[in-house]
C-alpha cells in the first residue's frame, strides 16, 4: 500500500466533498481528531469509509468502524494498512 497516494486519495475526496479545496490547511496534523477539528460529521465518515472500501480494494470490518479507530488521518491510514488496502 502506499501510504502517501492514500492520503492523497482522502484530501481529494475531502477537498470534492466537504472542503472545496481547503483541506490541506485544515488538518493541521495527521493526528488530530477530525470530528473535534469539525473537518468531517459522522454520516461524512460513512460516506468516506465506503468510498476507502471502493477504491482501496477492501472491505472494513463493521465492528472497527469506530472514532477510536477512524477519526483522524493517521487513525483511518493504519486501519486500512492492517486490512491490506491498495490503491488501483
Amino acid at each position: 500500500m502506499d501510504r502517501a497516494g492514500i492520503r492523497q486519495l482522502i484530501i481529494d475526496w475531502l477537498d470534492d466533498n466537504h472542503h472545496f479545496g481547503d483541506a490541506e490547511d485544515l488538518i493541521t496534523s495527521d493526528d488530530i481528531s477530525w470530528i473535534e477539528h469539525g473537518i468531517l460529521k459522522s454520516l461524512a465518515f460513512v460516506e468516506l469509509i465506503l468510498f476507502l472500501e471502493d477504491n482501496c480494494h477492501v472491505a472494513l470490518p463493521r465492528a472497527e468502524l469506530t472514532r477510536e479507530n477512524f477519526d483522524g488521518m493517521n487513525k483511518i491510514l493504519r486501519k486500512l494498512e492492517e486490512s491490506g488496502a491498495r490503491l488501483g
